[in-house]
């Protein structure tokens, strides 16, 4: 696969880490590499949903 390949499985990994609650430092992409950006897009993505579920039941 392309770059964009290394994009998406970057995104999908950070997913992954965020529902496992797995700490940020744990990225294994370094800083200025455009798929550590992806990664930690995913991993924010994944640890926000639970918080904007639990906000609504007040």
């Amino acid at each position: 696969m392309g770059h964009r390949g290394d994009l998406v499985r970057a995104l999908r990994a950070g997913i992954d880490a965020g529902r496992a609650a797995s700490p940020v430092s744990s990225c294994p992409y370094p800083g200025g590499d455009l798929r550590r950006s992806a990664w930690v897009r995913g991993y924010a993505k994944a640890r926000a949903l639970p918080a904007a579920a639990d906000s609504g039941s007040e």
